[in-house]
């Protein structure tokens, strides 16, 4: 079975890089998402999504990902 997650916000902050005492490098940021509450409703809620990247993909992350950006992640 595969799990597939897309999400689909902006950057709250800059991409932070770091290495493991390994050599392994993984990095970590945070995605806001706005939902509304229905169609009706004025209201907005944003939820944050902490998400954290290893290996190659924590590279390419930290490489292209800066603020203001909006994102389209998917995650398989």
């Amino acid at each position: 079975m595969i799990n597939k997650v897309i999400i689909i916000g902006r950057l709250t902050r800059d991409v932070e890089l770091k290495m493991t005492s390994s050599g392994i490098p993984v990095c970590s940021f945070t995605v806001a998402i706005d939902n509304r509450m229905s169609r009706d409703a004025q209201e907005k809620t944003t939820s944050f999504i902490n998400c954290v990247a290893w290996k190659a993909t924590a590279t390419v992350s930290y490489t292209h990902l800066t603020l203001p950006t909006k994102l389209e992640e998917k995650i398989s």
